[in-house]
This record gives structure tokens, sequence and C-alpha cells, in this order.
């Protein structure tokens, strides 16, 4: 197949607290600051996809596209925004497709209100019985998971804690103080079993990518999009088929991977989505590397975090690093600057990297395989 890669990749010059810029201006900063990146204009961009609006990002930054995608399923939006523009390109509807995001998730500037609608699902199913706030309606698989496996509360700190060990050698992580089970446990509970610390971060920014085909694939700091898949589930949590496994991941990173030609032995580095400590638990299991109820025993033996087996989430994830919201295009990020050896916690020999995002409260799932097949 045609080669393409993320050729350029930026986030906001802050993360966290940023009242004065809009959920537009997010958009377009991270835009301008991924063009930068790879040396790009905006006349040479012919595709544009976003979350938010990409009518309104396009006309900002003068941007004619010819090819669009404004998929918002949640989260991992981004992820599949990347899959459409590789297909796109493929196909010879683009060639060089821009991929923003920007959220005011703390600050709520340019976000306005959006009041539950109680004729949805949601609305008629889950709101009444008091599941109306995400961390309200995680609980259900966490806890299900929890006793099928025996997974202990301390388990699930293990989750915070070792991604906290990794933001504090991340500048730009909001949260960068020591963590221990004991401090986790002895924090507020936000949610049974969610305490503070084992939820994400409500925080404002934006980040951006270039991606691109041809000669532009090939450059030194491109990062090739080696496989990528998507997957729909039921859209309510209390629908899933099974509360234990990440049904969507799996079915996700199963097209990701033969698409890759890889499996999860193949990979260095992994990015998975945690607005909650227990969905890198759910995730890694779901993307095969490590057996139904074995994530808790490899976390809480430090095999995710510095210096383990299995680096994962290496900027501090959603629950340390940033959360805006829809948190996908930061794990794309952090997975770009890893293989391209640039990151401020560095993987040594990152070659391949997995990316798993969840949306609309965990129905539904992407995964990208980014980097280079050594064996190939």
């Amino acid at each position: 197949m045609t080669p393409v890669a993320i050729v350029g990749a930026a986030e906001t010059e802050r993360l966290g607290r940023v009242p004065d810029a809009s959920v537009l201006e997010l958009n377009v900063e991270a835009a301008r600051r991924a063009l930068a990146d790879c040396g790009t204009s905006p006349a040479e961009i012919d595709g544009i996809a976003g979350a938010f609006d990409p009518r309104q990002v396009a006309h900002v930054l003068g941007v004619r596209p010819r090819w669009i995608d404004g998929t918002n399923v949640g989260g991992c939006s981004f992820l599949l925004h990347v899959r459409h523009a590789v297909a796109a390109i493929r196909a010879g509807h683009a060639r060089t497709v821009l991929v923003t995001h920007g959220e005011s998730g703390r600050s709520r500037v340019g976000s306005p209100p959006r009041p539950p609608d109680p004729a949805s699902l949601p609305g008629q199913f889950e709101m009444p019985y008091g599941a109306r706030a995400p961390f309200t309606r995680f609980t259900l698989p966490a806890l299900r998971y929890m006793k099928t496996y025996g997974l202990t509360a301390e388990h699930l700190a293990s989750v915070a804690v070792a991604q906290r060990r990794w933001a504090a050698g991340e500048p730009r992580a909001l949260r960068r103080e020591p963590l221990s089970v004991d401090d986790v446990l002895a924090s507020p509970l936000v949610a049974h079993p969610f305490h503070v610390p084992e939820c994400c971060l409500v925080t404002d920014g934006g980040g951006a990518l270039v991606v691109a085909g041809g000669e532009r694939a090939a450059e030194a700091r491109a990062v090739p999009v080696l496989g990528a898949g998507e997957a729909l589930g039921a859209p309510l949590i209390a629908q899933m088929p099974d509360f234990t496994r990440a049904d969507v991941a799996a079915r996700a990173a199963a097209d990701a991977f033969e698409e890759a030609g890889l499996g999860p032995g193949d990979v260095d580095h992994v990015m998975c989505y945690d607005a909650f400590a227990h969905l890198p638990l759910m995730g890694l299991e779901a993307m095969g590397f490590v057996e139904p109820g074995e994530a808790g025993d490899l976390v809480a033996a430090g095999g995710t975090a510095p210096g383990g087996s299995l680096p994962v989430n290496t900027n501090g994830g959603g629950l340390s690093y940033t959360h805006t919201g829809m948190y996908g295009m930061f794990a794309i990020q952090e997975a770009v600057r890893q293989l391209r050896g640039e990151a401020a916690t560095q993987v040594r020999d990152a070659e391949v990297s997995a990316v798993l995002g969840f949306g609309g409260m965990f129905t539904t799932a992407s995964v990208l395989v980014l980097g280079w097949d050594a064996g190939g």
C-alpha cells in the first residue's frame, strides 16, 4: 500500500487553564503550530478533519479543502480522522490533510452548554437513575471487572501511580507531584470505586496533525501509519455485551494489527485512553498485551511505569498530563514524540507504538499502529 505518515504534530503552547482562548482559537493555534512543525503552508492543505466545526477552522486558516471529515464520536474521534485521512490520501481524494483539536474543557470559552436530551437513549434509560456525569456511568464496568477478576482498590490506584511517575519527568504535565497508592486511597472518593487521582483532569488545550503521503511520508521526522481500526458498540454503557471486556477496542485493535502485519509483541510503546483508571487495564487486555484479568498485576508490579517492560501513557495520560474532555489527540501526539525520539520521558529504541482511544462513554474505540516495521 501507498505509505502515508504523520508529518507534522504539535499541541497548543499552553495546556491546563487557558481562559483567554476560545475553542476555535485553540483549534487554529494548534493547526498553525503543526503546520510550522513540518514546514507546510495552509495553501498546501487540501483536506481537513476535526471534531469541532472544520468549516470555521478552514475559514480562519484560509484552507480550501476538497476533502472534509467532521466525525465526532467522542474522545477517540481524532484516531478515526487519521484513519480516514490515510484512506482519502490513498484513494486520491486529498494529498495533505490537517487534523485539528481544540477544547475549552475547563474554562468553557466558546463551548456552548449541552443540556441532556431527555429523548435520547441515555436520557431515557440512564440519566433518570442518576447516571449523568461520566464518572457515574463508568462505574458499572469498573465494578464488574473488579468483582470478576479480583482486582483490588490497590491495583486500580497503581494505574494512577504508574502514570504519575511518567508525568514527573514531563514538564508540561499538569500533575507532577509524587503519588503513592496510599495517597490515592486516602484521597476523596468521587464515585465508587474512583478516587480523585483515578479520574481524568479537566483542562483547556488542543493539538493538530498533518497527514501526507508520497515523498513527504519518507521525510526524516515523518511517522508512518502502519495500521488502523475503528468500532462502534451499544450506545449505552448499560448495554455493553460484556462489562469486563472492551469489545470495541478488541475489534478495532484486531483490524489495526492485521493491516500493520504486526502483533502486540512487536509494540514498544502504548498510549491507552485513560479517562478513568480502569480503562488502561481493560485496554491492554483488549489489545492483546495481557490475558483477561492480568493487567492489574502487570501495572502493580511496575510493568507499565518507567523502567517497566511495557511503557504505557508516557506523558502521564489523561490522569496527570491533560484531558480537555476529548483526549485522543494528546495520545497520538505523545506517540509521535516517542517515535521521533523527542519525548520528555523518552522510551529507548521505540519503533512501534499502539494508540487506543475510547469515545462516547465506552461505546466507540479506535486504534492506530504507528512507527516502523523493523522486520518488514
